[in-house]
């Protein structure tokens, strides 16, 4: 309690002494500004008259000036935090003040003042009371202020190094500066010449992104701020990879959009994630498209909560559709997605959680019903491959029943273009999963054949962060000490992060050619023993050394490759018009022998056993069943 009666005090007194300096300021300002317009003759008969006349009239106007500042509050600005509105802020409290004085110069001393003087005076005002602000911050972040402060001892174990020496770069040391508890930053790196060997707010460029490593152990480096927000894809991957060999701490700004508009207490930089190690080039989006079927629309998200259906709600509401349906029977995650919405949003945000299963027909149809949605995205399955081997009349009857009930649902009640979630496990099928994602696919192409309503699948691989995803399993195994357990030394997968493939599949929806199977570039697979070494590094262990890599064999339904196209898509495969996005003509489907195979896996899925997945091969001749020892 003391010591906030202190802090107190010295705010209190702090803000006493800028008053007093601001009033000087302004004194001294009109003053000069009239010695000026009086091009410095004071030896003129009329100067004494004038400076006398402006004596007796600076004290209202030095207060009406201190009243301006202190209605603008400007005494609660953080100067060392200041950007441009700060200064927008400081020229309109100038200019009311300024105002009044011109009037009542004009309307009761009859223009003895000079209206140029009160405008010049404006001016040395703002230059003299923001510059004095400027120099201050200038002197607390110069290496002789630091000292004053104490700063160079404050935290002696903690040496920073900054990756990035322009904006972003010059930005993270200020904030390290002003906030201590991120570390000291002692050295910066940029690849540019030009800027090696400069400084930057003290801190000196002593070499290039290469030479991270050595500069590392040079300097005794304990954390490493990466600040080039332009870093994407194979660059990004190095830099990470330089970095994380240097075994200390590696950050990378929390939201590039920081830079330069003030430097936070907290929260400027995060740790690390799981889509850092795989960063791809960012997703360019055609948001006029998008827009066009997205904008003033009521939309319908099957599966809202889960990791990809809430990222899915999350860019919709970027394009401001009239109504979000979020559907899910898991309603925790739903409304925690609602809560979020809401806060980003408003309270009054267009968005309903409705509960519901894509099992229960009559659910969607009252869905439906009540709120007509336009769009439908249909994110909802069970997905997780093991599990959907042991349970395979599940996965039937949530999979594929519950797609087509959805279909049929959205297509009696008016729907306009429902957008299906696929998978690259739906192609040659090892899996009961893949087998019934396959199915929803074909499910697809049927209904945009026999209805008005727009149907497409958009097919894409692993998702960085999902439910389920290789990356959290790893992490967690490598937190308890280990082994990271790996199915086979040469497995690979297709990665993409949550946000991208959100944002494709949105793409995707723009294009909407009825019956299509659009399939994302996934870029190139990544060996999951190399991922997991990086990991391993990255937690400060090495591979082999100090946590061992444990393989444990496939999976039942699991492949070692995974592939995004069967082949006889491959001819017909082409690519759209976004660069990312490539689609495959619809498929010859025989609707009445479809349909009677469909009254068939019905039947089966009334059962747990072998009869659904000899039902499931003989509906997808590609299918590959992987369950001999398995016990249903």
């Amino acid at each position: 309690m003391k010591e906030k009666k202190t802090n107190l005090l010295q705010v209190l007194a702090r803000r006493a002494l800028l008053v007093a300096l601001d009033g000087a300021i302004v004194a001294f300002s009109f003053y000069f500004a009239l010695l000026l317009r009086a091009d410095g003759a004071v030896e003129a008969s009329w100067w004494p008259h004038n400076r006398a006349l402006l004596y007796a009239n600076l004290p209202w106007i030095v207060a009406v000036y201190l009243l301006s500042f202190l209605a603008g509050r400007l005494y609660t600005i953080l100067w060392k935090y200041a950007g441009e509105r700060d200064l927008i802020r400081l020229a309109g409290m100038i200019a009311v003040p300024t105002g009044i004085v011109y009037l009542v110069n004009r309307c009761f001393i009859h223009g003895v003042l000079f209206n140029s003087a009160n405008a010049m005076a404006a001016v040395l005002i703002f230059l003299f009371i923001g510059g004095s602000r400027l120099a201050w911050r200038l002197f607390l972040n110069h290496p002789l202020g630091e000292r004053l402060r104490g700063n160079t001892s404050k935290d002696p174990n903690r040496p920073v190094m900054i990756v990035g020496a322009g904006e972003a770069g010059a930005w993270a040391i200020n904030v390290c500066k002003t906030n201590t508890g991120y570390g000291h930053v002692i050295v910066a790196v940029d690849d540019d010449p030009n800027k090696l060997g400069q400084t930057i707010h003290g801190v000196p460029v002593r070499g290039t992104l290469e030479e991270i490593p050595d500069l590392c152990t040079r300097y005794n480096i304990h954390t490493i701020i990466v600040a080039i927000p332009t870093l994407k894809g194979n660059r990004l991957n190095h830099v990470i990879d330089l970095c994380v060999s240097t075994h200390c701490a590696v950050q990378m700004l929390s939201d590039p959009q920081l830079v330069g508009a003030g430097t936070p207490q907290q929260g400027a930089f995060r740790e690390l994630n799981t889509a850092d190690f795989l960063s791809r080039e960012e997703v360019t989006l055609d948001t006029e498209k998008i827009s066009g079927y997205l904008t003033g629309k009521t939309v319908l998200v099957t599966g809202g909560g889960g990791s990809i259906g809430s990222e899915l709600c999350r860019q919709v509401m970027r394009f401001k559709p009239a109504k979000l349906l979020i559907f899910d029977i898991y309603e925790n995650c739903a409304y925690e997605l609602l809560m979020e919405l809401q806060q980003k949003y408003g309270r009054d945000v267009p968005v309903t959680v409705l509960v519901g299963s894509i099992r229960d027909k009559a659910r969607l149809d009252e869905v439906f019903e009540t709120y007509h949605p336009t769009v439908v995205f249909h994110a909802a399955a069970h997905k997780h491959v093991p599990l959907m081997e042991i349970s395979p009349a599940e996965a039937v009857k949530n999979n594929v029943f519950g797609t087509k009930n959805l279909l049929t649902s959205a297509s009696e009640h008016g729907v306009e273009r429902l957008v299906q979630l696929s998978t690259d496990k739906a192609v040659n099928p090892t899996s009961v999963m893949g087998c019934t994602k396959r199915l929803c696919e074909m499910l697809i192409q049927t209904f945009a054949g026999n209805t008005d309503m727009k149907c497409v699948a958009v097919r894409f691989g692993n998702v960085l962060g999902s439910h389920g995803s290789v990356i959290p399993l790893f992490e967690a195994q490598i937190k308890k000490g280990g082994p990271v357990t790996l199915t086979d030394a040469n497995i690979e997968r297709y990665f993409m992060t949550i946000p991208e493939a959100a944002q494709l599949v949105l793409q995707a929806g723009a294009l909407a050619e009825s019956g299509s199977i659009y399939v994302l570039d996934m870029g190139e697979p990544v060996k999951i023993m190399d991922l997991a070494k990086q990991l391993i590094r990255f937690y400060g262990y090495e591979p082999g050394v100090n946590m061992d890599i444990k393989i444990v064999g496939l999976r039942p339904g699991e492949k070692l490759y995974e592939e995004l196209m069967m082949d006889e898509e491959q001819d017909k495969m082409r690519r759209t018009v976004h660069n990312k996005i490539f689609v495959a003509s619809p498929r010859n489907i025989d609707l009445g022998e479809f349909y009677q195979q469909l009254q068939e896996l019905a039947v089966a899925a009334e059962h747990n056993d072998d009869s659904v997945v000899e039902q499931l091969a003989k509906m997808v001749p590609t299918f590959t069943p992987t369950r001999e020892n398995l016990k249903l």
